[in-house]
């Protein structure tokens, strides 16, 4: 699993918007502060009352803080995420879309969920500095408390 301190993994993910595109994640996150979130799925309960929506109300306090970037990833398709994205007024939010689960599985926090929905990314937040890891946290299963905006808003 990705450890504060670590280079974020050079795998290629979508990003979510009216021109959906191919991206390298570790290029994309180059030389700037990222704040990235992730969850297990767009429009499922938590994701959509509380996670998302916690980044959105206060995504100008993170570019206060200096971020750069608010990434929301999810093991969904690109058009799910844009989708997801207009209805959560996430217009700040950078939707990123691992519809194959690639780069979930590099950073080695990947869930299978079997019938329920298969493979899913574990709940978590990260901070990355240019490219690195800087803070890392990972929720327990079912468990919604690190990784909200204002736990990490707090520590950054």
């Amino acid at each position: 699993m990705i450890q504060v301190g670590y280079q974020f993994p050079a795998v290629n993910v979508t990003v979510a918007g009216a021109d959906h595109h191919s991206v390298n994640a570790a290029e994309l996150f180059a030389k700037k502060k990222v704040v990235l979130f992730a969850l297990p799925g767009a429009y499922t309960p938590t994701c959509s009352s509380a996670h998302l929506p916690g980044y959105v109300v206060h995504a100008d306090e993170f570019k206060a803080k200096g971020v750069d970037m608010i990434a929301c990833l999810s093991v969904n398709d690109a058009f799910v995420m844009q989708a997801w994205g207009e209805v959560q007024n996430a217009e700040h939010i950078t939707m990123l879309a691992d519809g194959g689960a690639a780069l979930t599985r590099a950073l080695g926090l990947d869930v299978d969920t079997g019938d329920f929905g298969g493979v899913r990314s574990q709940r978590y937040a990260m901070v990355i500095d240019d490219g690195v890891v800087s803070l890392l946290h990972v929720e327990a299963a079912k468990a919604f408390e690190v990784s909200k905006a204002e736990v990490i808003l707090s520590e950054i």
